[in-house]
């Protein structure tokens, strides 16, 4: 990643010139996000990431939301065995075992959330007062991999049974579902973000 203060087309410059990484950047990242069964998607998705690059999981996100049910949890807590065998045998997704059984963990996780409260969005927007936290960074440098509330929230969410979601993956997390405005300022999307965030 470049940490130039200004990228030529008034953009973030991780999205570089892709046009599918253009997209998800101009039109998702950093939204605020509040249905629960989306975070549930984005979460074991940045759990996939572990290890990889995002743009990798994007282009293979349809394929995992085919493969996975469109990621309804209370299917996903249902798989048995021989269904992740077949998910392990699927070219169109990562095929790691433990990201894939670790997906089923957490959707049983989600489940218990959802049943005895408090409900998954709520319990994750507590951790941020309920709106987004807007930053003001210039550079890439400036941009934590982790934050003492990603922390607090990945030992939350590990102790409730979900798996991948250390404090790096949840920040990582954080940032695309909008809990924190991590556009640069000098982005078309920093201003569009922070007035969502009134």
């Amino acid at each position: 990643m470049t940490t130039s203060i200004k990228h030529a087309d008034g953009r973030c410059p991780w999205p570089k010139d892709d046009p599918l990484y253009v997209a998800y950047h101009d039109n998702e990242w950093g939204v605020p996000e509040f249905d629960d069964r989306v975070l549930y998607e984005k979460l074991v998705l940045d759990g996939f990431q572990a290890g990889l690059s995002w743009i990798t999981i994007l282009r293979k996100r349809d394929n995992f939301r085919r493969a996975f049910d469109g990621f309804a949890p209370e299917k996903i807590a249902r798989y048995t065995p021989k269904k992740i065998e077949r998910l392990m045998q699927d070219a169109g997704i990562v095929r790691n075992r433990l990201k894939i059984e670790g997906a089923v963990l957490s959707a049983r996780a989600w489940l218990a959330i959802m049943e005895k409260g408090p409900g998954f969005s709520p319990l994750l927007w507590d951790f941020c007062d309920g709106k987004p936290k807007v930053n003001n960074f210039r550079t890439m440098k400036q941009v934590p991999a982790e934050t003492a509330v990603s922390r607090a929230l990945s030992k939350e969410l590990a102790a409730r049974g979900f798996k991948f979601c250390g404090p790096t993956i949840v920040y990582a997390f954080m940032q695309a579902v909008g809990m924190v405005n991590d556009h640069l300022v000098t982005c078309h999307r920093h201003a569009a973000c922070k007035k969502l965030a009134l």
